[in-house]
């Protein structure tokens, strides 16, 4: 992720894997270690809200999820710099078979555990000021509060 420094409060934002007007699910830190998080769909007002269940994950998941969001991260990159287009999406052609092997084994892991899991309001901030091309997400941090 680089030198970048969290504000007081905010934990490190390590992935992203679904977004929709903010991040909805991904890796990220809660209380120093990994968890995955997944935002809670409101049905009463048919939004999402800004509650998320944290479910914590091991080792090994999150290696992969890192690696995962380091395939990603490539392909972000070089389709905002116009090298590549949406028929390679979500991977480049180089990284393809690896994301393959990958993504296969986060689906079944990332997940919300209902006995593990805890309930939190995140708030999603970039840190730092990121030269990235226009269009590149910028690092994230969250701060999580109790309900």
């Amino acid at each position: 992720m680089g030198a970048e420094t969290l504000n007081a409060g905010y934990e490190l934002v390590h992935t992203v894997r679904d977004y929709y007007d903010g991040p909805r699910s991904g890796v990220a830190n809660f209380g120093g270690s990994p968890y995955f998080y997944d935002c809670v769909f409101d049905e009463k007002i048919d939004d999402y809200s800004d509650v998320f269940r944290l479910t914590p994950i091991d080792t090994e998941t999150f290696n992969l999820a890192l690696e995962d969001w380091t395939i990603w991260k490539k392909w972000e990159t070089a389709f905002h710099l116009g090298k590549t287009d949406l028929s390679t999406h979500p991977c480049l052609p180089n990284d393809r078979q690896r994301h393959l092997e990958i993504e296969p084994i986060l689906e079944k892991r990332l997940v919300t555990d209902p006995a593990l899991a805890i309930s939190r309001v995140g708030k999603f901030e970039p840190i730092g000021n990121a030269l990235l091309p226009k269009g590149v997400m910028r690092p994230l941090q969250v701060k999580w509060e109790e309900l």
